[in-house]
């Protein structure tokens, strides 16, 4: 018997990368999923999952598409346990003086709209049904949640958006439904940029961070996808996180108590 035996699990961005991983670890827990993302994932990854998983392809900031997916769930799977909130980009460290004040609009309704209202919009289709199964909530923000330099202006602000979303969730939720967070740290995905920024095709593993990994990661390296799954599993198993909700796992490698060395940014 897997932790997560007969667990229904909507998840967002779990065509790759993290979310990817998210959804192989929660099926061989013993959960099935539905996944909305923007990509359809590789035709080898569809027959690995097989019939424990449902792709659909949708926009994260479309509320159809997540009605859709927990319709999908129900249908399938008769129930919902858990939504994961996981869909994101990031904005490869642009500081405010790097971008015209048109392209900060443009950059804000981009990365607002997928980091924030695509959660927002997937708890909204979610509620009811996680009501009824009295289930979790779990997102994905990330140290720059609640640190500096972990992006830029926007990626930073929309992620410690991401913490008052979770912390006022678990206000209104309770006692019902516990919402609670995963904080990432460094992390080697195709997790890309905003189109409105011209960074739609750079990704993260791009970067090159393994080349500095002992200087940047108190833990000596970057953590790999599957270092971060267990984190997830851990919030989503109903007899092992009985007493939380409103908590946020910092799984950052240590950047919260080094930081990331570098110097002030100053007039960038």
């Amino acid at each position: 018997m897997g932790r997560l035996t007969d667990q229904s699990v909507y998840i967002t961005g779990g065509a790759g990368g993290l979310g990817l991983g998210i959804v192989r670890r929660f099926v061989a827990e013993g959960a099935r999923c539905v996944v909305l993302d923007r990509a359809a994932p590789a035709a080898d990854v569809v027959a690995e999952l097989g019939d424990k998983v449902v792709f659909c392809e949708g926009d994260v900031r479309e509320a159809a598409a997540h009605q859709r997916a927990v319709e999908v769930a129900l249908v399938r799977f008769g129930k919902l346990d858990c939504f994961i909130g996981n869909a994101g980009i990031w904005d490869f460290n642009r500081s405010l003086r790097s971008m015209p004040a048109p392209d900060l609009a443009k950059g804000f309704e981009e990365i607002f709209g997928i980091n924030v209202l695509g959660y927002l919009l997937g708890a909204r289709a979610a509620v009811d049904a996680l009501a009824d199964s009295g289930g979790a909530m779990i997102f994905t923000l990330s140290n720059a949640a609640s640190l500096s330099n972990g992006g830029g202006p926007l990626y930073t602000a929309s992620k410690h958006a991401g913490l008052g979303l979770v912390r006022q969730l678990a206000y209104e939720l309770a006692p019902t439904i516990r919402v609670n967070a995963v904080a990432p740290g460094a992390i080697l995905t195709g997790l890309s940029g905003p189109a409105s920024l011209g960074l739609e095709s750079t990704t993260i593993s791009s970067l090159g961070f393994e080349d500095v990994a002992a200087q940047i990661v108190p833990v000596g390296r970057i953590p790999s996808i599957e270092d971060y799954v267990p984190a997830y599993v851990f919030l989503a198993a109903r007899d092992e996180i009985v007493p939380a909700t409103g908590m946020v796992l910092n799984y950052d490698g240590g950047l919260g108590v080094r930081g990331f060395l570098s110097a002030n940014g100053g007039c960038q």
